[in-house]
């Protein structure tokens, strides 16, 4: 079974007396890829975690009966799999292993039509072209773009704006007219984007399904670029899942780090930043211990728990907390997690051999719920993602059953108090079994029990979910490259030497991928290597 590791103690944990050089706040992806990248350079590194075990979003256990693994948050990864950053890591070696389901993704409707993404091309094409003959053909345009920008694309993404060498790989593969028509692409809607590459309904709503992945409305800027990154993700590199669970990746990331001298201490949650001279020179828990960084603080927390309740107030420039007043989370989220005696038993027959499952009727009703949730309102039609894990690993429920999952995006509370309110949230939790039922008759007999994770569930579960925010702040244009998270930003630096943000909060965003831990990684070693030479130049002179 994979498990995170557990570093629960008995005792109360105790800094070194010894001093490290560099603190890591929070033992999520993030936090572990900056400490992982640190360490490897021979810095001494700690990771202080709040929780009783790492990890983060990214864990698993049995929450609701024994010989069911369930994953706590995050469930599969196709940026994880893309990630250079990951891929540098190796982490094949210290255990980590991918599982694929037989189908990547499924968009059942009640109509009979099912579109669905596969490994395989010729799937996929055949899948489309079953609605409207053409769009198969479509979709090997899109996806032959795709290939022909790939590397470029993920080193933009992967790595500190601006991606200059990204961009250049960019000029090598585009005559400057292919570079604009690129560039509008790229802002187009996943609404408009549909409508000028597809004639069918299906493969305009399995583009528009994915693009909501990245909680992006079908109207909105960019949304097209999402839909069809995320679906050549699935076509090139699956949905995959870690054998065992979410937790193996984790436990993977643990045990590298530990490997070159680094640790994770639990039970250590961080109370304050402490800056001396405009420079974070150490971190205090809770339990009153203060453990000195000699070269870097790396907070894989949400820019606003790093900003407001990690800081003083004074700490930072005026004009930058004006700034992040601007700062906007993307919509909060529930996940139900269920128990079943058997797969879910859905009508459309490529949805009971795929690992993900999206339900939505159409792009109309995309977009309703899109805008209900903008108006403050439970969406009455929820968009549900479905995750089953008999498709991809067997090993997490006795022979013959299964662990399932779905989730779907509420308000954020700090806008709508609705999120918060119980009963609401119980029938929404009841109109998802509903929504699963309509496709899949007999679901619900199948249910041995159930866990229910509400937006405030999750920032139980870790702090940086603040309110089930996922993505660690919207994703919308407004709030990405140099406007995440907040204007003028856009990279790992704080207003603070020293201090370095390697959240989701940061470029290049939510998902599990790693890029804001090795951006806070990078930027760390390159400022320690000024601060050297600056003494340097101060002592000669």
């Amino acid at each position: 079974m994979g498990y995170a590791p557990v570093c629960d103690r008995t005792r109360r944990w105790a800094p070194d007396v010894s001093a490290v050089d560099a603190v890591v706040v929070g033992a999520g992806p993030n936090g572990l890829v900056a400490a992982n990248l640190l360490a490897e350079r021979g810095w001494r590194v700690v990771v202080l975690e709040a929780g009783a075990t790492p990890g983060g979003g990214v864990r698993s256990t049995e929450l609701i009966e024994p010989g069911y693994v369930n994953d706590v948050c995050s469930a599969f990864y196709p940026l994880g799999a893309a990630s250079p950053v990951l891929a540098s890591l190796r982490l094949e070696e210290h255990g980590l292993r991918w599982l694929h389901a037989p189908l990547v993704v499924a968009h059942p409707a009640l109509d009979g039509s099912c579109p669905v993404l596969s490994r395989d091309l010729e799937v996929t094409a055949r899948s489309l072209d079953e609605d409207h003959p053409g769009d198969g053909d479509a979709w090997r345009a899109l996806y032959d773009r795709w290939l022909r920008l790939e590397g470029a694309l993920l080193g933009a993404l992967f790595t500190p704006f601006p991606p200059v060498g990204a961009l250049a790989r960019f000029a090598r593969r585009m005559s400057p007219r292919e570079y604009v028509e690129f560039a509008r692409f790229s802002l187009l809607p996943v609404r408009r984007l549909g409508e000028e590459q597809f004639r069918g309904a299906a493969a305009r709503r399995l583009i528009a399904g994915s693009a909501l992945h990245a909680d992006l409305p079908p109207e909105g800027t960019m949304s097209g670029f999402f839909g069809w990154l995320m679906c050549s993700l699935g076509q090139s590199v699956g949905f995959p899942v870690p054998a065992g669970g979410a937790g193996s990746l984790t436990a993977a990331l643990v045990h590298r780090l530990e490997s070159f001298g680094g640790r994770v201490e639990c039970n250590a949650a961080v109370r304050e930043v402490i800056v001396r001279g405009d420079r974070a020179v150490a971190v205090q828990t809770h339990a009153g211990d203060v453990v000195d960084a000699a070269r870097a603080v790396v907070a894989d927390v949400s820019a606003p728990v790093l900003y407001r309740s990690l800081l003083h107030e004074e700490d930072l420039p005026p004009a930058f907390r004006a700034r992040l007043s601007q700062f906007q989370w993307d919509n909060g989220t529930v996940k139900v997690d269920w128990n079943l005696d058997g797969p879910i038993p859905w009508t459309a027959a490529p949805a009971r051999a795929a690992g993900t499952v999206h339900l939505a009727e159409s792009v109309d009703a995309l977009t309703r719920t899109m805008a209900e949730l903008v108006c403050g309102e439970i969406p009455r039609e929820p968009f549900l993602i479905v995750g089953q894990q008999s498709m991809t690993d067997p090993s997490r429920q006795p022979a013959g059953r299964e662990t399932a999952w779905a989730y779907t995006h509420v308000p954020h509370p700090e806008r709508s108090p609705v999120s918060t309110d119980p009963g609401v949230i119980a029938k929404l939790v009841d109109t998802m079994e509903d929504v699963v039922e309509s496709h899949a008759p007999g679901f619900r007999e199948l249910i041995r029990g159930r866990h229910v994770l509400t937006p405030s569930g999750f920032q139980t579960e870790n702090a940086s979910l603040v309110g089930g925010a996922i993505n660690g702040g919207t994703a919308q244009l407004h709030q990405q490259l140099v406007f995440r998270p907040v204007p003028g930003l856009g990279r790992a630096e704080t207003p603070i030497r020293g201090l370095f943000l390697g959240s989701a909060s940061a470029h290049p965003g939510g998902g599990v991928h790693g890029g804001p831990g090795a951006n806070a990684a990078r930027a760390a070693v390159l400022h320690a290597r000024l601060d050297r030479r600056l003494g340097r130049v101060r002592r000669s002179r």
